[in-house]
């Protein structure tokens, strides 16, 4: 059986049906489904099992908790009953938050969300983080670790610092990747995926490439390809 490539298809659908099609149809080429905000909002936890369905597919819950400490160990609680494979948090809100995460769902991977891939430099000033834009990915990173994070989201700009910085052993998940071609959308910060691999990462968050193709099986499979020859002469 052909290995599934490392990619998470963010399900960022208008319906639950829409969403539960595109997943049908990615689901044999890439590993993982990402589940968002605004679709879990609108669905609720059944969104989690009509998305699984049969196949199998990891699910990323992509909720980015940030809230005081008592509410994201809550939070978190109540969604690990539905077994996702990743979780994200805030890494901003802090050590005490980060680990309120992992407590809350301790056999999900919590991945500690460093600076969002559609902020720049600019607007990382304008709400008071002075410096490069590596050095605050880096600081978060470090401190999401430390506080018992498995997974990092970074963008693939700065997959290679965070991960010299915290070692090959944790899971470094790429938004802002995108086919060489294709539109950037609101992503600031992108890179191919190829290129997103070849830096140290293990998994790359991809949508409107593959959600609005016109087939977003043949789309899946079309970036899947050259990832699984990438990964297989890597390892």
């Amino acid at each position: 059986m052909t290995q599934p490539a490392p990619i998470a298809v963010a399900l960022d659908a208008p319906d639950l049906e829409t969403a539960a099609r595109w997943a049908g149809l990615v689901t044999p080429h890439v590993s993982t489904v990402k589940v968002g905000l605004e679709l879990y909002l609108r669905y609720g936890p059944e969104v989690v099992a009509s998305i699984r369905g049969a196949s199998g597919v990891k699910i990323f819950l992509d909720l980015k908790l940030h809230d005081i400490p008592a509410t994201v160990t809550g939070a978190a609680r109540a969604v690990a009953r539905l077994r996702p494979d990743l979780l994200t948090v805030h890494a901003a809100g802090g050590s005490d938050v980060v680990r309120a995460a992992v407590e809350g769902a301790p056999d999900t991977i919590v991945a500690a969300v460093t600076v969002l891939t559609s902020l720049n430099s600019a607007d990382l000033e304008q709400i008071g983080v002075m410096g490069p834009m590596s050095d605050a990915v880096r600081r978060l990173a470090v401190l999401g670790v430390r506080a018992g994070a498995r997974g990092l989201v970074c963008s693939p700009q700065e997959v290679a610092a965070v991960r010299a910085e915290v070692g090959p052993d944790i899971t470094l998940i790429t938004p802002g990747v995108r086919p060489a071609g294709a539109s950037a959308d609101d992503q600031a910060r992108t890179a191919t995926p190829e290129e997103a691999i070849r830096a140290g990462a293990n998994l790359l968050v991809i949508g409107r490439p593959i959600t609005a193709a016109s087939d977003p099986g043949a789309a899946a499979a079309a970036i899947a390809a050259p990832l699984r020859r990438l990964t297989l002469a890597s390892g």
